[in-house]
């Protein structure tokens, strides 16, 4: 299956993908792995917590875990379907939240996670 790249959900938000989603972050940087990838384009990665209201975002404890946990499962799921790690997209323009720390997303395609 050939995928176009990921779409990024936060926990709040009112419609993941209509399908839900393929993977979850927890806070504590656990994953968790739906039983099917749910979209024939786009793998989704929803992370816990709400990065929609900036004091919950903000006060996210784990914070640093999650984001590492997230980058680390996109490399990996990157590299198993030959796709780029690069091409993450938000799920809408509410949807991982005007919050989301993006350039906390740290993703090293060249020479994987630290």
């Amino acid at each position: 299956m050939e995928y176009k790249g990921f779409i990024l959900h936060h926990s709040r938000c009112p419609s993941i993908n209509g399908k839900g989603f393929d993977f979850w972050v927890a806070k504590d940087g656990e994953i968790y792995a739906g039983p099917l990838l749910t979209d024939p384009d786009h793998i989704h990665v929803c992370l816990e917590g709400n990065y929609g209201e900036q004091e919950e975002a903000l006060e996210l404890t784990g914070r640093k875990k999650q984001l590492f946990a997230a980058g680390k499962l996109i490399l990996e799921l990157a590299a198993r379907y030959e796709i780029s790690p690069l091409l993450i997209e938000p799920h809408s323009n509410s949807c991982p939240g005007v919050f989301f720390p993006w350039n906390e997303l740290v993703i090293y395609p060249a020479d994987g996670y630290h």
